[in-house]
């Protein structure tokens, strides 16, 4: 078991991360919570951690999907 603490940076941390990064952890955390073996609180900060990967990696995917459609736009124009 992992020790997940939530710390005062956690979200300065999770905004560090690129998309996989953020992509491969929220699959640890979300496997950690699946087996079960977790305390409450140890559960509550996996599911707090959890969520900041999740908005990450929404946070990501918006980017890029922002970039496709400025490329396929300019494409349109040019």
């Amino acid at each position: 078991m992992t020790d997940v603490t939530p710390t005062a940076d956690a979200a300065t941390d999770v905004d560090a991360l690129s998309y996989e990064q953020a992509r491969d952890e929220l699959v640890r955390v979300v496997t950690e919570l699946e087996q079960g073996g977790a305390t409450l609180e140890q559960s509550i900060a996996l599911w707090e951690r959890g969520e900041a990967l999740a908005r990450r990696c929404e946070q990501w995917l918006i980017g890029a999907k922002e970039r496709l459609d400025a490329a396929r736009s300019a494409a349109g124009q040019g």
